[in-house]
């Protein structure tokens, strides 16, 4: 287990993560391992540009998940795994720490970037969630792009799912211990903190499952006043935990350290009642966590002088 820290002096702070879970170095062979270090430092670079030019940390967010969302080796977007009826539910998340605006969509299919539907949902509409078939309908009036299912096809992700298809059994991500899930956190040289998750859920959910990632203040969350928290976990824990909001409650009401309230949720509350995962948070001062209770933790952390990726529990 880890606790990572990097609160090095900065204009700006901005970190991304890809998934967590069993995530170990005899996994993945030095072509795969490369692979995922070169699609968070692509994601990472995004939001680094925006934000050294004095871009807004939502626009920073916003168009780092889109590059994850478009990299098939993450659970999101283009890379999302197929459900009990050999479909793709997707789900995304946005929230602007300034006003404490968001926007969520849930169970929506063949949008190309949900990120960027979860944006329009927070900037043009009166609403927080929508999901399914009006999530769609409300895409469709804002011209978003769609794609048919063949763009979404993965062959690994196809194998994935036919294995269990036929079984009640669901499957997290490429083992039943990844958690797949991409976010981004961002700090701005304005002083503002946003947060942005999206995922493709579980292999073989069924019933319209869904998970943290939608949901403002389990999997998603950002307050100016303390911090902007992106989850990646076994979802149903972190909605009965409230994870990413505990830490910002525990930072508001009982002055916890970003670092505190990270290690209490994460290394103590969500582990007694069974929850594996980590999460990416940055506090209003510019102070950075990426703490993971499990084997690896995909994730990418820069400043103004400082980039880092990395994958395993180091």
């Amino acid at each position: 287990m880890i606790n990572c820290i990097f609160a090095a002096m900065s204009a700006y702070k901005f970190a991304i993560h890809g998934g967590a879970g069993t995530i170990e170095k005899h996994m993945l062979s030095p072509e795969q391992e490369l692979a995922y270090l070169n699609g968070l430092q692509s994601a990472l670079e995004k939001g680094k540009t925006i934000l050294s030019n004095g871009g807004t940390a939502l626009d920073a967010v916003e168009q780092a998940v889109i590059l994850l969302e478009n990299n098939p080796l993450f659970n999101a977007g283009k890379g999302s795994v197929f459900n009990h009826e050999g479909k793709h539910e997707m789900d995304a998340a946005i929230m602007d720490g300034k006003n404490l605006k968001a926007g969520a969509v849930t169970c929506i299919s063949n949008i190309r970037n949900p990120i960027e539907l979860a944006r329009k949902v927070m900037d043009e509409s009166e609403h927080v969630l929508l999901s399914g078939a009006g999530a769609e309908s409300f895409a469709k009036m804002k011209n978003m792009n769609f794609e048919s299912d063949t763009y979404f096809h993965d062959e690994y992700r196809f194998d994935q799912w036919q294995e269990i298809k036929n079984t009640n059994k669901t499957q997290l991500d490429h083992t039943e211990k990844k958690f797949g899930t991409v976010g981004a956190v961002a700090l701005d040289i304005h002083g503002n903190l946003t947060a942005a998750t999206s995922t493709g859920g579980m292999t073989n959910k069924r019933w319209g499952r869904i998970g943290d990632t939608p949901i403002i203040g389990a999997g998603t969350y950002a307050n100016n006043q303390t911090c902007a928290i992106s989850c990646t976990g076994h979802g149903e824990f972190y909605m009965r935990a409230v994870v990413a909001y505990d830490i910002s409650c525990l930072m508001e009401y009982k002055r916890l350290s970003l670092k505190e309230a990270c290690d209490l949720v994460v290394m103590q509350k969500l582990v007694a009642i069974g929850g594996e995962g980590g999460l990416i948070a940055i506090d209003k001062y510019g102070n950075l966590e990426l703490p993971f209770n499990s084997a690896g933790m995909y994730r990418g952390w820069c400043d103004d002088a400082n980039m880092e990726t990395a994958i395993y529990s180091e």
